[in-house]
């Protein structure tokens, strides 16, 4: 289970003396605050600073450690991200770690801005001299603390585990916390930085690389796989394998230990509820709603259609009355009256009566005869046609073209919709063949259907090569297997290109002259006249025939599978099946182990460097005194500590990889610490209550004397 932060305040803070040290586990992961002689500190939190931004007002504030969830509705923390403090295992920040301490010293309950008492601070071991000097400059000038000690969290781990009687005093530590793995031999209690070891590989690259295959792995679940919960899901599940090689082969065999081994996150899924049919009452009710519907859209078109029989009938009237007053009026007098009237002529008066007549009757629901029809609309329409021009007004000559134009256009929809109704005759007669055919011979009818089907895909995917690949899709000598534009064109394109060609060089020789002939002007046709005839533009009949055999095999032949033709030009609608409980789960298989697998193969994550069990053989080689009985002794006492180190089967692995480095007879012991995560604080809080401890301090005034200079030299004692 991940580690709990504790970031209650402390309210006992004055009750403290001066003199008793304050105890600081400075980790890359966790922030660890306490006085000395507890044996739990008071203060956890992770070692991180957000600086998020108010959703309304735009202010930024200052958030340490792991952040409320109810900030995300005030403050908008997806833009700025957790910064730490570190790069790699030291400390570069002190910006972040100066608001990393005050969070720490407030929740310790400090209420003044100096701190009156001795701190004991964690380092990584051979820690930079120059990052020691900002941290004791941070510590003296900002909090006025009177006196700093500094050592490594590996050695308080080692120091307080001998204490409990579990290692001994000369040994190895194996430290692996959250961004560096660290290998210190001890001689006689005291750590030998000279021949320790270091790699950059621990935690964090171990939860960075599990995020990022399952991330890879279930790519729609991305948003839930957060930092803190695959770092969960690490610590609850992975494992180290004692031999790698042969745990995959086991994966990928598929076995029931497999299975076993294999462990799955259920996420939140709701199912999709069951669609019940309608009841009785429910399709009544229905039908009632829809009848009532219906009856509404039935009065208004009832009353739609009396309005407009009332206006038939009142323009009837109307007409009929202009035509009785024709009668009266002398025949030299009637263009002028019809012009008053808004009418050219008494035919064009005879044929919007004969029009109003024929709409009236057609809106009364009276049958039409289409003899009528036709006469009635050559008479309204074309009546200019056949009168001379010369007999005719220029307003007259105008409605006459425009008649002329109606008349050819009208004939020329006839003749296509009577030639859309023979060719559906036509495809009528024939499917009735083909069908006479079916019943006569089905398996032969199926065969030749097939075979059709075959030889029509087989055309159409050649095309399509011919068309990507030019003529050289058999024996294509182009080593990289480019074509050039030439050979992806068809045979009207490359005709045209061939005009622009000639008109460009042919005639551009010399004098560009081209345009001054008429004959030059024919290339023009020639090029829309092919284009006219592009194959790209009109509709393939191929591929129209390949889909009409596709959706007739399917009729007759439910063994038939429609592939994806490349000249089917209408493809099916994918179908979408609903989501199931098995879509939101998250199957944890062989990354289980093969995440931890990067502390002793850092190449897994292109870190070219030593795994654990090797660092152990370069610290031994390193080791300024060299002898057989002292490699046998440290190899007897080899303590592993630190959060990395809390996989199972971590002590078994070592042993064997540390085992194939060293001589055969070699006495190896691996042991863990009590509580990998806390002893380095336990130690640490131990050693700062002894007597001794001031002694192993510099104060204030010895930094303000002898400066930054002065840390090159100190050197921390474990053995007081």
């Amino acid at each position: 289970m991940p580690f709990i932060s504790q970031i209650e305040r402390q309210s006992d803070y004055s009750s403290f003396h001066p003199s008793r040290p304050i105890v600081i586990d400075n980790g890359a992961s966790y922030f660890r605050l306490g006085w000395a002689g507890e044996t739990d500190p008071r203060v956890i939190f992770r070692n991180i600073v957000q600086r998020p931004r108010h959703k309304i007002t735009g202010e930024t504030v200052t958030v340490v450690g792991d952040h409320n969830p109810a900030l995300l509705k005030y403050f908008d923390c997806t833009r700025s991200g957790p910064r730490s403090a570190f790069e790699s295992n030291v400390v570069y920040q002190f910006e972040i770690m100066e608001y990393i301490l005050d969070f720490g010293f407030d929740r310790l309950g400090a209420d003044q801005s100096q701190i009156d008492h001795p701190i004991l601070i964690t380092e990584c071991a051979c820690n930079p001299v120059q990052s020691r000097g900002k941290m004791a400059e941070l510590l003296f000038e900002s909090y006025g603390v009177p006196s700093v000690a500094f050592g490594v969290d590996a050695a308080f781990s080692y120091k307080y585990n001998q204490k409990l009687g579990i290692c001994n005093d000369t040994g190895l530590a194996i430290s692996s916390g959250f961004t560096t793995s660290h290998v210190i031999p001890f001689i006689n209690g005291e750590p030998v930085y000279e021949a320790c070891c270091r790699t950059n590989v621990g935690g964090y690259h171990v939860t960075d690389y599990l995020k990022q295959l399952i991330s890879l792995k279930y790519p729609h679940h991305i948003s839930k796989l957060t930092w803190e919960k695959v770092e969960e899901l690490k610590m609850e599940h992975c494992y180290i394998a004692a031999d790698y090689a042969s745990e995959v082969q086991l994966f990928q065999r598929g076995d029931k230990e497999a299975e076993e081994k294999t462990r799955c996150w259920q996420l939140p899924w709701t199912p999709s509820p069951a669609e019940e049919p309608p009841s009785e009452e429910e399709i009544a009710r229905k039908a009632a709603v829809k009848e009532k519907q219906s009856q509404r859209l039935r009065e208004m078109a009832e009353a739609k259609r009396s309005s407009k029989i009332n206006e038939l009938e009142n323009e009837l009237k109307g007409l009929e009355f202009l035509l009785e007053e024709l009668k009266d009026i002398e025949d030299d007098e009637i263009v002028s009256f019809l012009a008053s009237r808004g009418y050219t002529s008494k035919r064009e008066v005879e044929s919007a009566f004969a029009k109003v007549s024929q709409s009236l009757r057609k809106a009364k629901g009276e049958q039409v005869p289409s003899e009528e029809k036709v006469d009635v609309s050559a008479v309204e329409k074309y009546y200019l046609i056949d009168i001379p021009d010369d007999e005719l007004s220029a307003e007259q000559l105008k409605e006459k073209r425009r008649q002329v134009f109606l008349k050819s256009t009208t004939e020329a929809r006839q003749r296509a919709k009577q030639k859309r109704l023979d060719e559906e005759l036509e495809k009528e007669k024939e499917k009735k063949l083909e069908e006479q055919k079916r019943l006569e011979n089905p398996e032969r009818y199926l065969e030749q259907l097939r075979a059709k089907y075959k030889e029509l895909s087989e055309k159409l995917e050649q095309r399509k090569r011919l068309k990507t690949n030019g003529n050289h899709a058999n024996g294509n000598n182009n080593v990289s297997g480019g074509v050039g534009r030439g050979e992806r064109l068809n045979a009207a394109q490359r005709e045209r290109m061939r005009l622009l060609t000639t008109a460009a060089f042919d005639r551009g020789k010399g004098e560009d002259t081209f345009g001054q002939r008429d004959e030059d002007w024919q290339l023009y046709k020639l090029m829309s006249r092919d284009n006219d005839d592009d194959d790209d533009d009109k509709p393939d009949q191929d591929e129209a025939e390949l889909a009409h055999i596709s959706s007739r095999l399917q009729e007759i032949d439910p063994t038939f599978f429609r592939g994806s033709e490349s000249g089917a030009s209408a493809s099916e609608t994918p179908r979408f099946r609903p989501l199931t409980k098995e879509d939101f789960q998250i199957i944890l298989g062989v990354e289980r182990f093969r995440c931890p697998e990067v502390l002793f193969n850092p190449n897994f994550i292109g870190i070219d460097q030593s795994g654990l069990d090797e660092m152990v053989g370069v610290s031994l080689r390193r080791l300024p005194t060299w002898g057989q009985g002292l490699e046998d002794k440290m190899t007897s006492s080899i303590l592993v500590t630190g959060g990395s180190c809390l996989y199972p089967g971590m002590a078994e692995r070592l042993e064997a990889g540390i085992r194939m480095i060293r001589p055969c007879g070699t006495p190896i012991k691996i042991l863990r610490a009590t509580d990998p995560i806390m002893d380095a604080w336990r130690g640490a809080s131990a050693y700062a209550a002894a007597i001794e401890f001031p002694q192993q301090t510099f104060s204030r005034m010895d930094y303000y004397e002898k400066g930054e200079d002065w840390l090159r030299r100190y050197k921390f004692r474990y053995t007081i």
